[in-house]
């Protein structure tokens, strides 16, 4: 059995290990984490930037990757806490997005601003006990190469968004978007798709 197996199944340990990383009830790692503990951890593609005004809560017990030229910009955030976050080659995450694991952005990916992506759902089904104590689930988020996200939008748990897709500013998404498709509305749903036979994007 691995040692971060025997965290695993320590309450007490995991506790304690927990506790080194970060303050309670925060998410943010400690200073000697994230100065000590990521840099060795985690992987920095060449000509890739992290603006200074950026929030990196980021944790080594799950994988963060940013690829090569991709920039993350001011006001940010980037949470690894409860999955991995991997960010592909020429990314743009634009200012004040909120990424939270597990998500995964293949390359050449344009975030607009404001927008959310968020593996993580908060459990809320026992009436007696407050939201905030309840069980996490998550679900893997998935942006395909060529995407353009526009400003203001949320893609919930659970959602692979195809190549080459657009989504509409302000868009609230709940399923899965399909290949060389826009979308747009709350909840989202297609209004373009390109065909292949006419070489135009078409209402479906």
């Amino acid at each position: 059995m691995s040692f971060k197996d025997k965290i695993k199944q320590s309450p007490r340990l995991k506790q304690l290990v927990l506790y080194m990383l970060m303050p309670r009830n925060q998410a943010r790692p400690r200073t000697w984490v994230r100065w000590l503990v990521n840099p060795f951890l985690h992987k920095k593609g060449k000509g890739a930037l992290i603006r200074r005004r950026t929030r990196m809560d980021v944790l080594p017990f799950n994988s963060f990757s940013l690829g090569r030229y991709s920039t993350i910009e001011d006001f940010a955030t980037i949470n690894n806490g409860m999955g991995a976050v991997t960010i592909g080659d020429n990314v743009r995450v634009g200012i004040g997005n909120v990424l939270i694991g597990p998500v995964t952005i293949g390359n050449n990916v344009i975030m607009a601003q404001h927008v959310v992506l968020s593996g993580l759902n908060h459990g809320y089904t026992d009436p007696d006990v407050p939201v905030s104590l309840q069980p996490c689930s998550i679900a893997a988020i998935q942006v395909d190469d060529d995407c353009w996200i526009g400003a203001n939008s949320v893609i919930t748990a659970g959602v692979h968004i195809g190549k080459h897709a657009v989504v509409a500013g302000g868009s609230v998404v709940t399923k899965d978007v399909p290949a060389y498709s826009v979308v747009a509305g709350n909840p989202a749903r297609v209004i373009r798709q390109y065909q292949a036979a006419t070489g135009k994007w078409e209402k479906p």
